[in-house]
């Protein structure tokens, strides 16, 4: 018995058994068949039923043995067959075999129906010095274990909430190991068939985790997957194929900066015929609901973005030797690509196709609303006239640039020369790679972008490069009517933003007046109704102005969207998780990219300091006005690596004098009056005095630094940090940074509420832990009210999370020792009325 036990955890033989099955079997016969199996007895109950209406009767008339054995078997294998073909499903036992896994894990750990599990993988977990084989169970809110060897059961449950830390290491005994880290222990896992596979699972579950400590929502499945080709792989869960999707679809938003619900529906191999140097490239065709995309197998050679609002025709062309299997796309600007050696061309083109109907539905709708459809490269939809406030302030109808450049009459030459040579080259470019949101973007884009955009071009190509574009082409109107539903309200983010108004580029003459302060404040009004969970956030105001001044109002308005929501996540909530996750991701660069430094300025305390402003202002506050712009001209095209290349280069330049600094407050003077020195020797705006250089003292002017070479060098020294590579260090940043705030936030509650009762602190400590816990579990396993009802983070900490009555009821036969009587729902309802002092039928810690 115990043997069988053991064989059945390393070999799961016992999954493969169904636990209630109808077998088939003749008298004279050794061998039977099974008929049907099931899950449960009210499964196997409906099957018998089936058998006895359909199939019981008809076998009356058969009059030997074999004709019954052959018709039972034909007419099983038939349904089985039609089953499979209705359903689409090939000939495996994996869908079986995973609804028994679905059953043990629950009867295994205890799990309630609605835990679901994801997939589940054999490896070994190491009890001390005892490696213990068995299986590991991975569900949306749980990391359990279980194993059974020779009579000895090891069982481990953990919540993907309390994990601190998820590592891939390598040791010498073991080339594939994975520890998890919780606040109170270490767990090892090893002997994996695929590692990467279960480590890549491990990180989105426990990424989803931290989304739920942060926004306290619950996991929503994703009903609507692509469809599957007739030649995919072996099936997997419906959840794991749910997640990997979901994983996809992330990649390929950040790849081509798309909107937030764009879903990836399938990608493949192909060549592009690009027509500015005459060759096929080999790369990656990405068809989604609203997009197509391609990028190069070889990078930055060349990317390009395809909005399905802008094709016309798709038309399968001949192939041919040269050409194989070629697809050509035109646009509504009369440019055609050219897509060949795809491998399934029919099914492409019937996707593309499907989702083409869709949009074009989608634009007859939104001229029917609006009621007439402007194109997104139309100039008439800036010039729509705002006047959305009631006391005649003139209103924003185009960059405030435009308004206010004052040019220096004694700078006048040289420097127009060369802006004007600089919008030319951008012309050229246009003219050979295309332009709008179809054109080829290649190295040679970057590079002009690196060069500096012009003036008069950068709200364009901001729009561009951060794909606001986009957003802003399939939303219109949707500002107009923020701003008018938002104009006249008050809530505490109009207030901050009130007393931020003016702090905002204060030295800009658009800012010295009210019409670019009436601006200033819809457009963050605005985007604080769209987005109560971040609301308004300090830094957002010096941005947007910025954004203000080369955008029209409403493409600051998308442009801010863009930053906030994809660009920047999680940088301007109340806690600022984003720019402190990034500050650890710095840190972390840092140690490898100038190690000499790194010991230096941990003592110091210098990194923490420097990055939040920097990163939460992509360097608009510490550097002169006309040298940031270029920074974000750069981080709109490249992203989040340029700001970290330039951290780097900006420290990399203060080696020597960082490291005989005393103190943190010398070793910020040294950074800050480096950076005031920063120069754009381009610009053709009048020099506006800038903060810092204000307040510095008369110690004599450091040398000053062109910020275009200091972006060249940064590339050139930091250029190999890749955009992948930021992302996994994120992942490892944001559990860190999420459960310190969380253990900060668990030491303020305690502080507040100790004095008011008699419990020590640690008590107070795990009470809180049980308390949260049981509020997280009502969020993912759901109780009779909504999850989002009863966190509100607004509140103080104290009273965030708060439990209904039923979940009380379970606490209160925990912890409460007269709760065993069979009073005790009686008595746990009184208690319940008793705390709950504000009456809303869910109780907050401190009334707890």
């Amino acid at each position: 018995g115990l043997l069988v036990g053991t064989l059945d955890v390393v070999l799961d033989s016992s999954a493969r058994v169904a636990p209630y099955r109808i077998l088939y079997q003749a008298p004279d016969s050794l061998v039977y068949w099974t008929i049907a199996c099931g899950c449960s007895r009210k499964e196997i109950t409906e099957h018998w039923e089936w058998l006895e209406q359909n199939l019981l009767q008809t076998l009356s008339i058969f009059e030997n043995e074999n004709d019954i054995n052959t018709f039972v078997r034909g007419k099983i294998q038939g349904i089985i067959a039609e089953y499979n073909k209705i359903n689409g499903i090939k000939e495996d036992d994996d869908t079986e075999k995973f609804k028994e896994a679905i059953v043990k894990f629950h009867k295994l750990f205890g799990m309630p129906e609605e835990e679901k599990l994801v997939n589940y993988y054999s490896c070994s977990y190491w009890k001390g010095k005892v490696p213990r084989q068995g299986w590991v169970y991975l569900s949306i809110n749980h990391l359990c274990f279980y194993s059974f060897l020779m009579g000895r059961e090891a069982k481990l449950v953990i919540r993907w909430v309390d994990i601190t830390q998820l590592e891939k290491n390598a040791t010498l005994l073991f080339p594939d190991m994975i520890k998890v880290s919780t606040r109170s222990s270490e767990h090892f896992f090893s002997v994996f068939l695929n590692i990467s596979e279960t480590f890549k699972l491990m990180e989105q579950l426990a990424n989803i985790a931290m989304r739920q400590l942060l926004d306290n929502e619950g996991f929503e499945q994703d009903r609507s997957l692509p469809k599957l080709k007739k030649k995919s792989p072996k099936k997997v869960s419906a959840l794991k194929r749910d997640l990997d999707a979901r994983a996809k679809s992330e990649r390929y938003r950040a790849l081509f900066r798309l909107p937030k619900d764009e879903k990836l529906d399938g990608h493949t191999d192909c060549t592009l015929w690009t027509p500015f140097n005459k060759m096929h490239i080999l790369g990656q065709m990405f068809v989604s609901t609203n997009y197509i995309c391609f990028t190069s197998k070889e990078e930055n050679l060349c990317s390009l973005i395809i909005p399905l609002r802008e094709v016309t025709i798709v038309e399968k062309a001949d192939s041919s030797s040269v050409l194989p299997s070629p697809l050509s796309i035109s646009t509504k600007n009369r440019m055609t690509f050219l897509f060949a050696n795809l491998k399934d061309r029919d099914f492409l083109v019937q996707r593309i196709s499907d989702f083409l109907q869709q949009t074009t539905s989608k634009i007859y709708l939104d001229k029917n609303i609006s009621g007439s459809y402007i194109s997104s490269d139309d100039e008439s939809e800036g010039e729509r006239q705002f006047n959305l406030n009631d006391n005649g302030i003139p209103t924003a109808t185009q960059a405030l640039m435009t308004m206010y450049r004052r040019r220096s009459p004694e700078e006048f030459n040289p420097k127009l020369a060369k802006e004007f040579l600089k919008e030319q080259a951008w012309k050229i470019h246009f003219a050979e790679y295309g332009q709008g949101v179809c054109m080829y973007r290649t190295e040679k884009t970057r590079d002009l972008v690196l060069k500096g955009i012009p003036e008069s071009m950068r709200g364009e190509l901001w729009l561009l490069f951060s794909g606001a574009i986009n957003e802003m082409a399939t939303h219109p109107g949707y500002y107009e009517d923020l701003v008018e539903k938002s104009m006249g309200k008050y809530n505490l983010a109009t207030e901050e933003i009130e007393r931020d108004l003016h702090r905002s580029l204060p030295e800009h003459p658009a800012f010295q007046n009210e019409m670019g302060i009436a601006a200033l404040r819809r457009v963050l009004t605005a985007y604080a109704f769209r987005n109560p969970n971040i609301g308004y956030c300090q830094a957002m105001n010096i941005v947007t102005s910025v954004l203000l001044l080369y955008a029209k109002e409403e493409e600051a308005f998308w442009l801010l969207v863009a930053l906030c929501e994809r660009m920047l996540p999680d940088y301007y909530n109340t806690r600022v998780v984003g720019a402190l996750v990034d500050q650890g991701v710095f840190e972390e660069l840092a140690r490898d990219y100038i190690p000499q430094l790194y010991d230096c300025m941990q003592d110091l305390g210098v990194i923490s300091t420097i990055s939040l402003s920097w990163f939460l202002t992509l360097f608009l506050s510490v550097m002169p006005f006309e040298s940031a712009v270029v920074v974000v001209d750069c981080f709109f095209c490249e992203g989040i690596k340029v700001i970290f290349q330039l951290a780097l280069a900006v420290l990399e330049a203060n080696v020597d004098k960082l490291l005989n600094c005393k103190d943190d407050g010398e070793a910020m003077t040294v950074l800050g009056r480096y950076l005031d020195s920063v120069t754009n020797k381009d610009s053709t705006l009048p020099p506006i005095p800038h903060l810092h250089s204000l307040l510095s003292d008369d110690v004599e002017p450091y040398p000053e630094v062109d910020i275009f070479r200091l972006i060249r060098s940064s590339y050139e020294k930091f250029g190999s940090i890749r955009a992948d590579l930021i992302e996994q260090m994120r992942f490892k940043q944001r559990l860190k940074v999420i459960q310190t705030l969380e253990d900060t936030t668990k030491r303020n509650v305690v502080r507040t509420i100790v004095t008011e009762t008699s419990f020590s602190i640690d008590e107070l400590e795990e009470l809180y832990a049980l308390f949260k816990a049981e509020h997280l579990t009502s969020c993912y396993w759901g109780g009779n009210s909504n999850a989002t009802e009863r966190h509100d983070p607004s509140l103080p900490y104290l009273e965030q999370y708060r439990i209904d009555f039923e979940q009380f009821k379970g606490m209160f036969a925990l912890l409460f020792p007269w709760a065993c009587g069979t009073h005790s729902d009686i008595l746990a309802a009184r208690l319940f009325r008793l705390l709950d002092e504000n009456g809303d039928l869910l109780i907050n810690f401190r009334e707890f």
